[in-house]
């Protein structure tokens, strides 16, 4: 569930640096760090006072901030020449994280008690100018330059509120008094995001590592393979299955790329696929990880955090749009390789079906666990921990595997880096969220762009697609859509539109940029691998992605997509739209089941059926099920009367 920026991960990754940085007596300590830091997180999610008395809430976040983000100034380097070993100016910075959280930590219940974010005494204000610089420096090594601009200007947003225009004026504040409402306030680098990370995010981040180090990620490869590598076009099917996979449990659209299409691409490259193609459709189905429930990625818990609506909620609505997604993606490839005649991988690199699922039944067994106590019995803090339990549990006695204190140790280690990443970008993006809260401008920008629309519900969100797209070309998808949730979701709700589908509106928007030109980082990303020229393979993403263009306009205009309305609807609008999926591939990739190859005339038509079996009402889908039929019988007499 990593969300570190995917800007310039390319040339330099920032896991990668810290796995380098990270030897002898720092991995040690960065180990033993981050099993406090679990342990105490545990501990406080479920009350059970290892510790002797209670921890406040607000000690507790201090503290869960100081063990991971100090560990952030060890694993990223400060600049390139740092990546094979820790200066000892990071060294300073580290202690300097440890005793300046310490010491807020120590006097948390003063901060609540005595309103140190509104007064504070000297000492602590110069503490919480010391946290500030921190949490940028932490943002910009994991996050990279243009999310650090973004949250270094509203870090200093509110003492420069008061000389600006419009709704972008706010009540001003001294920088003693913004420093103090960022360090010491709910709202800021403790905020929203923080919280999220403390109640729900570390579980499933321990969970998401359990899979990796016990070889999960190994075991979906071989089933997708298993499954689907025999099928005409075998290896593009199996990267999106298991780039699918893979992705809802990073959340990082470019460490998925980089993981599983070193596997997928030359073998779709193998049997036929030319190098953009292949590219493409790992670029696409690694997009979607983070879209992809039950593990989707930190944004959709982030979510359910400001929605105030259970995980669960977000996922059960989450479903639909990311079936629809992949259903569109593998049914592309399909029709891709039966119009240029790919076949399936060879019999002998496709592993049986029985011994994969006896080798590894018991990750499907820990996932689908993980899923029931998050639908049926609605345990989300709890259910994490007791699947992670589960698994390793039943890998040391079932797993073909070894998992001994090597593995417990790679669990926490993994677990541990994870979390360094997560914690380090949203202890930076919290500024986001206190200045625009401090000083009122979100809710002003809202009722501002309420204003320009004019009430009219299609231009707010052309608007905010827009938007959306533009911050998600250099800031992570937790980034963009903590800024958008704060500005533009009001505004999206306001205007009558579902809550969960105007903020799954904008999580989709802001990861389209990864697939579309000029930037594309995932299709560059997947270029590299593929050697193919970036541009080409971009271009490629976008129109394997098409759908993904309009489905976020779909739900969020009729809330059955995902999954809100009578039962009889939500089975019809559901219908159809699968059946415009169907369509939609046929006519991007120019063959239709039982007719073969179209031409490009019956292709736009297909596309435009598609688009209206999409639209859901009953007029739109007369219209796409009549153009649909129109194409099938124009195609069987051009078959007919074509000569012999």
């Amino acid at each position: 569930m990593n969300d570190r920026s995917e800007a310039g991960a390319i040339e330099l990754a920032p896991e990668d640096g810290g796995r380098d940085r990270l030897s002898g007596f720092s991995y040690w300590l960065a180990l033993a760090m981050g099993s406090v830091g679990v342990v105490l997180t545990i501990n406080q999610t479920f009350n059970l006072q290892i510790f002797g008395e209670p921890i406040i809430d607000t000690s507790f976040y201090y503290l869960l901030l100081g063990l991971f983000l100090s560990i952030a100034f060890l694993a990223y380097p400060a600049r390139h020449a740092d990546r094979g070993a820790i200066p000892w100016y990071d060294w300073i910075l580290f202690g300097a994280c440890l005793a300046t959280t310490g010491y807020l930590a120590w006097n948390g219940g003063r901060i609540v008690a005595e309103g140190w974010d509104l007064a504070a005494p000297p000492l602590a204000v110069g503490v919480a100018a010391v946290i500030c610089l921190l949490a940028l420096e932490g943002v910009r090594r994991a996050g990279g330059p243009v999310l650090v601009s973004l949250c270094a200007f509203f870090a200093l947003y509110p003492a420069f509120a008061d000389y600006m225009p419009g709704f972008l004026w706010g009540p001003g504040s001294s920088l003693a008094e913004t420093v103090s409402a960022h360090a010491m306030g709910v709202e800021s680098i403790i905020g929203v995001p923080m919280r999220t990370v403390a109640s729900l995010l570390v579980g499933f981040l321990i969970f998401g590592s359990a899979l990796v180090v016990t070889g999960g990620g190994e075991f979906f490869m071989a089933l997708a393979t298993a499954l689907l590598g025999r099928a005409r076009g075998g290896p593009a099917k199996v990267a999106v299955l298991s780039s699918g996979f893979f992705g809802s449990l990073s959340g990082s659209v470019i460490s998925n790329v980089v993981t599983t299409g070193q596997i997928t691409i030359p073998t779709m490259k193998r049997i036929g696929y030319p190098a953009h193609y292949a590219g493409a459709v790992e670029a696409c189905a690694s997009t979607g990880g983070a879209l992809m429930p039950p593990v989707m990625g930190a944004v959709a818990f982030i979510m359910a955090e400001f929605l105030n609506v259970p995980y669960s909620t977000v996922m059960l609505s989450a479903v639909v749009p990311a079936l629809l997604y992949y259903g569109a993606l593998l049914l592309q490839a399909d029709h891709y390789a039966a119009s240029h005649g790919l076949r399936g991988q060879p019999a002998e690199e496709i592993p049986k079906l029985l011994p994969v699922l006896k080798q590894g039944w018991h990750f499907l067994f820990s996932l689908g666990l993980l899923t029931y106590l998050l639908l049926v019995m609605k345990r989300e803090a709890l259910a994490p921990y007791i699947a992670t339990a589960v698994l390793v549990g039943t890998t040391i006695v079932f797993g073909s595997k070894r998992f001994g204190l090597a593995g417990l140790r790679d669990l926490a280690i993994d677990t541990t880096r994870n979390i360094v990443n997560i914690v380090a970008i949203l202890a930076g993006v919290g500024f986001i969220v206190g200045a625009l809260s401090y000083t009122g401008v979100g809710g002003a920008f809202s009722r501002e762009l309420l204003q320009f629309a004019g009430g009219n519900v299609y231009l707010l969100l052309v608007f905010g697609a827009i938007t959306s797209f533009i911050l998600g070309m250099g800031m992570t998808s937790s980034a963009c859509y903590i800024f958008l949730a704060v500005t533009l979701g009001p505004a999206l709700i306001e205007g009558g539109l579902n809550p969960i589908g105007s903020h799954l509106f904008i999580l989709y928007w802001g990861l389209i940029s990864f697939i579309t030109p000029p930037v594309a980082l995932a299709a560059i990303a997947a270029a590299s691998i593929a050697k193919s020229d970036p541009w080409r393979t971009g271009i490629w993403a976008m129109r394997l992605g098409l759908i993904n263009f309009v489905l976020p306009f779909l739900f969020v205009l009729n809330p059955t997509l995902i999954l809100e309305g009578s039962p009889l609807h939500i089975l019809h609008d559901v219908a159809t739209a699968c059946f415009s999926v169907l369509l939609l591939a046929a006519g991007l990739e120019g063959w239709l089941y039982r007719v073969g190859r179209i031409n490009w005339v019956q292709r736009g038509v297909l596309v435009a059926a598609a688009l209206g079996l999409l639209v859901p009402g009953l007029v739109t889908d007369l219209v796409g099920l009549a153009l649909c039929g129109g194409v099938y019988a124009s195609a069987l007499l051009m078959r007919r009367r074509a000569p012999a």
